[in-house]
């Protein structure tokens, strides 16, 4: 592995030298230290911090520390830093261009609801050289602003939040940490296929959550455990088939992997979920047209900074509703 720093062709001239950045209304609010790694994109956080407690980094000309509040018309001294260039992302094609365009269900001026197509990251890193944020910033080089106020696994297909404004990003991830929904809170909606009956008795399982750390290059695992994180799923069997049951799910926590684990733990994996599922039962539906997770994010209903509630569906794309066509209602 080449080991070598980058030269000075090599580094990013923008940040170079001193920079003051005055924030505005929509960056106000946040802590420092994040801040400024969303701003020095390739600087690792260790550096960031180090910035900080070194004191070149400033706000109004005093030090500073991570854990500070940026209030709008702070201005951020930066440092010169040497910086290594980032490779420009993989340009959108046209296809996926008119894929998300036709897939926008709700827009207002500070929210983009999309339904992200399965397959597609949420973002680029660790292999994905294009995700769905940096895919909708080429779609809309106008935007000033545009975050991720939640995630969905590459698989999964469905409703996904994106802010055009700071101040809904915060708004909206508030809500998020609401734990029960109708209480201010978002509710997000599911429609899964699991493998085997569905408990009847079952309407919520609410079993902590554990994240293992990844090790040796594995992917990390979530399993139920006594002292992991209490996390609550609610859930519905909407119609049931010879051998698979599909149920809808609303996550009242929002803990990773969260609907897969909890179906698992009921004995009830999900179809097509290589990591927690059952690989003899995805092996055979593979071969008849089950080709990846059957999880599918199909509504959510939010209430906007404005008061205004709203409820945007996502309807079961074509590959799901095949899978279903190929099954045998239970009598």
């Amino acid at each position: 592995m080449n080991t070598k720093p980058p030269s000075f062709n090599d580094l990013d001239e923008r940040f170079s030298q001193v920079q003051y950045l005055t924030i505005d209304a929509d960056q106000a609010g946040q802590r420092v230290d994040n801040y400024l790694v969303a701003r020095l994109k390739g600087v690792p956080r260790t550096h960031v911090y180090k910035l900080l407690r070194k004191g070149e980094v400033r706000v109004n000309k005093g030090r500073v520390r991570a854990e500070s509040r940026l209030a709008a018309g702070d201005v951020v001294r930066l440092p010169p830093l040497k910086v290594a260039r980032r490779e420009p992302p993989k340009q959108l094609s046209q296809g996926l261009g008119r894929l998300l365009d036709q897939s926008i269900l709700f827009e207002s001026d500070g929210l983009l609801v999309v339904n992200k197509p399965p397959g597609l990251a949420v973002h680029g890193g660790s292999g994905v050289s294009l995700g769905l944020i940096e895919a909708l910033r080429q779609l809309r080089p106008e935007a000033r602003y545009l975050e991720l106020v939640h995630r969905l696994d590459r698989d999964t297909s469905g409703c996904i939040m994106v802010a055009k404004k700071r101040s809904y990003l915060r708004f909206l991830q508030q809500s998020l940490r609401e734990k029960t929904a109708g209480a201010g809170g978002i509710t997000k909606v599911y429609q899964a296929l699991v493998v085997g009956a569905w408990p009847v008795k079952a309407h919520k399982v609410d079993a902590p959550l554990l994240k293992l750390e990844a090790s040796g290059g594995r992917e990390r695992i979530v399993k139920v455990h006594p002292e992991g994180k209490r996390s609550l799923t609610q859930f519905k069997i909407l119609q049931c088939y010879q051998g698979f049951t599909l149920v809808e799910a609303r996550p009242i926590t929002g803990r990773t992997h969260q609907i897969r684990v909890h179906a698992q733990y009921k004995g009830c994996p999900l179809l097509g979920d290589e990591k927690y599922g059952r690989d003899d039962v995805n092996e055979k539906m593979r071969r008849n047209g089950a080709k990846r997770l059957f999880l599918h994010a199909s509504a959510l209903r939010l209430c906007l900074p404005d008061g205004q509630e709203i409820m945007v569906e996502a309807p079961l794309p074509g590959d799901l509703q095949s899978v279903l066509g190929g099954l045998r209602p239970e009598e």
